[in-house]
C-alpha cells in the first residue's frame, strides 16, 4: 500500500508541474506601459537637466519594452489630462500590466502629501499648493486601485524650491510616504532633503537609474538599491535618493543570457552581505553597507560602532532626516490636536512645524503645545541633542563640506559603471512643442536580452535593435530603397536621405499623451511654421510650393526671372540694363491679372546644367538640346487670352495705340524686316502657330541690325525691357551669337511665302500695317 500511495503521489505531483508548464505557457504576455514627464522651463525658475532626464529615462525604457507615452515642460491643465490620459490606458490594458511613471521637476510637500508642480505654477504661499500643483497621491491611488501587476513611481523632484518663500516657508525635500499594496515609490533624495543643483546634461540620478535599469537579470529592489550607490559615488555623498516596496511580482527590466560575464555583485552575494551585521565590517564598508540597507536601524548601527569616522557626521544627518520624516509622517496619519502638540514638542523648530500649526488652526486648536496634553507614541524614540542642530536649518542640504565627502564604493558591493556610460552626449534640442529630448542611444551589451514573455510595444525601435546605435540603423534601413532606383537625380537621393533621416527621428520620438498631443497640434496651427513666401512682382513663379525641381530647371533670367519676349523671341538684358529697367515687365502682368508663368512645362525647362539661351533667340552650343520656346511664342500659361494670329497681343492688336516707343520701335521693323523664321530650328518637335513669326523680305543686310528689346505685354500699358534712347547693343558684345552658324535658323523648303513687289518705304509701310499679325499704323 504504502508504494501504491508512492506512485499516486509522484503522479499527482508530475501531473501538477505540467498543468502548471501548460498554464505559464498560455498565459498572456506581459505589457509595459510607462508615463515619463520632464518640466525644465519653469515660470519661476528653470531646471537644466529635467527634460533631458525624462528623455533619458523614456529611451531606456522604450528598450525595456515599455510603451511609453511622455512630454516636457506640461502646465497644470495638460498635466492633469496626462495623468488622465494614462490612468485610461491602464485601465484598457488588461491585469496583465507593469505600469511605470517619472516624472522630473519641482516637487513639493504640503501637510504630509507630496505635489508635483506644473511650469505654469504661481505658488507665493503654502496654501496656493493644492490648488497650483497636483497631488502625487491622487495619481497613485488610482493606479493601484486598477490592480495590475504592479506599477513604479519615480519622482525626480526634491530639489531647492523657488516657491511659498514667505515666513510661514514649506518644509524642504519630500515628505515620507508608504506605496500602496504591488507599488514601488522611489525619490531622488531621501525625505527631508535636497538634491544639489546639477548643471547637465544629465542629472546624477537619472543617469544612475538609467544605467541600474540596462543591466540585465536583477531585481527590481536591487536596481534601485544600486542606484543609490551609484547617485553617492557620482556625489561624493552629497545626495542621497530613498525608495519603498510593496511590489510583490516578479520583474526585471531586462534578462541576462547565459554568456554573460560572472557578476562582481552578484544577488546572493548581496543577499549575504545585507544578513552581515554592521559591527563584523571595517568602517569604509560599514558606512556602504548602512547605505546600501537605507534603514533608520543599519544608519544607527554604524554611529553605535564607528562615532568618530569621517562619514559619522554624514550619517548623522541622515539619521536626523529620517527620524523627523517618521515623526511627521506618523503625527499627519493620526492627525489630531495631540499629534501635532507631540510633534511640536519634539521639534519646536522643525520643517513641519509651519504645517502642523496650519493644521491646528483647522481643528481650531491652540497653536503651541499646552502645559499637559496626552502624548501620542512613536515607534521611534526623540532625538538626541546632537541631532536638533541638522533638523532645525531650513534646508538640510548633504553637500555641506561639514559633513565631509563619501569615498567611492567598493566593488563588493558596486561594480565600477560600463565604459561606454559614463559620459553621455547632451541630447539635440526638441524641435515640437512638449516633445522630449531624443538622447543618443547607447546600445546594451550583447549578453543582456530583451525580456522576455513582454508583449512587444507598436512602432518600438529601440526595443527592436538594442543592441545596435538605433538611430544610424534605421537611417540604413530606410536609406537602403534610395540608391536602388535609377536615373534619381542628386536632389532626389538628398530628398530621400533627408526623409529616411526624419523618418528616424519620428520613430526614436516619444508620443505625446493623446490630450497633449491635440493641444500640440492647436498651437502648430494657430502659430504655423513660416511658409514659402509668395512670388512677388520680379520673382520667378519657380520659388511657389510646387513639385520638386531641380534648381537648374528654372526658365533663364536676370535672378532667376522669366526673359522678356523681342520679336517674340527671349531677349537677354544687356549689362547697361538695370533691376530697376527689368522689374517693371512682371508687375503690369501681375496689375492686369494675368497669372504669372508657373513651373516650366515640356520644351520650355533646359535641363541641368545646360547653357542659357544665347542673344536673339539662337539655341545655345550644346548639342542635343531641347525644343527652345518658339520665337514670338509666349508659354501657353503665361497668357490670359488665345492668343492673336501673328504674336501680337499688345494694344495695336486690339485697336490701341502704341506709346511713342513701341511706335518708333514698329516703324524700325517696318523699315528692316526682321531677321529670318526660325520655327524649323529645332527639329525635335513641329511647333505650333508657326504664323506667330513675320513674313520674311528679300533683305538680308537687314538682319544684322538688332531689333530694340519691346516687352510685348498682355496688358494695355507695356513696359520697355530697355529705355527707347539707349543705343541698341553692339552685335560685338555678344560672342557666342556670332559663332553660331546663321543657316540653322533657315526654316526647310516650303512654298514661297508671298512677297509684296519693292516700294517707297511709305506705300510700303501702308501695305504692312493695320492687318492682322502686323503692328499699327502709325498716325
Amino acid at each position: 500500500m504504502r508504494r501504491i500511495w508512492a506512485c499516486a503521489a509522484i503522479f499527482l505531483a508530475l501531473g501538477y508541474f505540467a498543468i502548471a508548464d501548460a498554464t505559464a505557457a498560455f498565459a498572456a504576455p506581459e505589457k509595459r506601459i510607462a508615463l515619463v514627464i520632464g518640466n525644465s522651463a519653469y515660470q519661476a525658475g528653470g531646471l537644466p537637466t529635467a527634460a533631458n532626464d525624462a528623455g533619458l529615462i523614456a529611451q531606456t525604457l522604450q528598450a525595456a519594452g515599455f510603451d511609453v507615452v511622455g512630454a516636457r515642460d506640461l502646465d497644470q491643465d495638460s498635466l492633469r489630462h496626462a495623468f488622465r490620459d494614462f490612468l485610461d490606458k491602464a485601465s484598457a490594458s488588461g491585469p496583465d500590466t507593469v505600469a511605470f511613471v517619472y516624472l522630473a521637476g519641482y516637487g513639493l510637500q504640503y501637510e504630509g502629501d507630496n505635489y508635483y508642480v506644473p511650469v505654469d505654477a504661481k505658488i507665493a504661499n503654502a496654501t496656493d499648493v493644492p490648488v497650483e500643483a497636483v497631488r502625487i497621491s491622487d495619481f497613485t491611488k488610482s493606479l493601484a486601485a486598477l490592480q495590475n501587476r504592479g506599477a513604479i513611481v519615480v519622482l525626480d523632484a526634491a530639489r531647492a524650491s523657488p516657491f511659498a518663500q514667505s515666513s510661514q516657508p514649506l518644509a524642504g525635500g519630500l515628505a515620507l510616504v508608504e506605496p500602496d499594496p504591488n507599488q514601488l515609490i522611489a525619490f531622488n533624495a531621501a525625505p527631508g532633503t535636497i538634491a544639489p543643483q546639477e548643471q547637465g546634461p544629465y542629472g546624477a540620478y537619472a543617469h544612475a537609474l538609467a544605467e541600474m535599469m540596462r543591466v540585465g537579470g536583477i531585481p527590481l529592489a536591487d536596481v534601485f538599491d544600486r542606484t543609490r550607490l551609484r547617485v553617492g559615488d557620482l556625489t561624493k555623498g552629497t545626495e542621497l535618493p530613498w525608495n519603498s516596496s510593496k511590489f510583490r511580482a516578479q520583474f526585471a527590466f531586462f534578462d541576462r543570457g547565459n554568456d554573460a560575464p560572472a557578476d562582481q555583485v552578484s544577488y546572493d552575494n548581496n543577499t549575504r552581505m545585507r544578513a552581515k551585521a554592521i559591527r563584523d565590517f571595517d568602517a569604509r564598508d560599514a558606512y556602504f553597507a548602512a547605505l546600501d540597507r537605507d534603514t533608520l536601524q543599519g544608519y544607527e548601527d554604524f554611529l553605535a560602532v564607528y562615532p568618530a569616522d569621517p562619514m559619522a557626521r554624514r550619517v548623522r544627518a541622515i539619521v536626523a532626516a529620517r527620524r523627523e520624516a517618521i515623526t511627521w509622517r506618523q503625527t499627519w496619519i493620526a492627525d489630531t490636536p495631540e499629534a501635532y502638540w507631540s510633534y511640536l514638542r519634539r521639534y519646536p523648530r522643525g520643517p513641519h512645524n509651519w504645517d502642523a500649526r496650519r493644521r491646528l488652526g483647522h481643528f481650531e486648536a491652540a497653536l503651541e503645545p499646552p502645559a499637559s496634553f496626552a502624548m501620542i507614541e512613536y515607534d521611534i524614540p526623540p532625538p538626541p541633542e546632537a541631532e536638533i542642530i541638522y533638523v532645525e536649518r531650513p534646508v538640510l542640504y548633504l553637500d555641506d563640506a561639514d559633513f565631509g565627502f563619501a569615498p567611492p564604493p567598493p566593488a563588493i558591493f558596486l561594480p565600477p559603471p560600463p565604459s561606454d556610460f559614463v559620459i553621455l552626449p547632451p541630447p539635440p534640442p526638441p524641435l515640437d512643442v512638449y516633445v522630449l529630448p531624443t538622447p543618443e542611444f547607447v546600445p546594451v551589451p550583447e549578453w543582456v536580452r530583451a525580456p522576455r514573455d513582454v508583449a512587444p510595444p507598436e512602432n518600438n525601435v529601440i526595443f527592436n535593435n538594442i543592441h545596435n546605435t538605433t538611430i544610424n540603423n534605421v537611417t540604413t534601413i530606410n536609406q537602403g530603397a534610395t540608391p536602388a532606383t535609377p536615373g534619381l537625380t542628386t536632389g532626389q537621393k538628398l530628398t530621400g536621405a533627408a526623409v529616411a533621416a526624419g523618418a528616424a527621428a519620428v520613430a526614436l520620438h516619444v508620443a505625446l499623451p493623446p490630450f497633449v498631443q491635440k493641444k500640440a497640434a492647436l498651437i502648430q496651427k494657430q502659430a504655423p511654421t513660416p511658409a514659402p513666401k509668395a512670388a512677388t512682382p520680379g520673382q520667378t513663379p519657380a520659388a511657389q510650393p510646387q513639385a520638386p525641381q531641380p534648381a537648374a530647371h528654372a526658365l533663364p533670367g536676370a535672378n532667376g526671372q522669366p526673359l522678356p519676349l523681342v520679336g517674340g523671341k527671349p531677349a537677354v538684358p544687356t549689362p547697361t540694363q538695370t533691376k530697376a529697367q527689368q522689374a517693371p515687365i512682371i508687375p503690369n502682368a501681375a496689375l492686369k491679372g494675368a497669372p504669372q508663368p508657373a513651373t516650366p512645362q515640356a520644351g520650355h525647362a533646359l535641363p541641368s546644367g545646360q547653357n542659357l539661351p544665347q542673344a536673339g533667340g539662337k539655341p545655345p552650343a550644346t548639342a542635343g538640346a531641347p525644343a527652345k520656346p518658339i520665337v514670338g511664342q509666349a508659354p501657353s500659361n503665361a497668357l490670359a487670352k488665345p492668343a492673336i494670329p501673328g504674336g501680337n497681343t499688345g494694344p495695336a492688336a486690339k485697336g490701341g495705340i502704341l506709346p511713342k516707343a513701341a511706335a518708333s520701335a514698329a516703324k524700325q521693323r517696318a523699315v528692316a524686316p526682321p531677321p529670318p523664321r526660325q520655327l524649323s530650328s529645332a527639329p525635335a518637335k513641329p511647333a505650333p502657330n508657326r504664323s506667330f513669326a513675320a513674313p520674311p523680305t528679300n533683305k538680308p543686310a537687314a538682319v544684322a541690325k538688332p531689333v530694340p528689346q519691346v516687352a510685348h505685354q498682355s496688358n494695355p500699358a507695356p513696359h520697355i525691357a530697355a529705355p527707347a534712347k539707349a543705343p541698341p547693343p553692339k552685335p560685338q558684345a555678344q560672342p557666342k551669337p556670332q559663332a553660331q552658324p546663321r543657316p540653322q535658323a533657315q526654316p526647310k523648303p516650303a512654298p514661297p511665302p508671298k512677297r509684296p513687289p519693292p516700294a517707297p518705304e511709305k506705300p510700303d509701310l501702308k501695305k504692312k500695317c493695320g492687318l492682322p499679325g502686323l503692328p499699327a499704323c502709325p498716325k
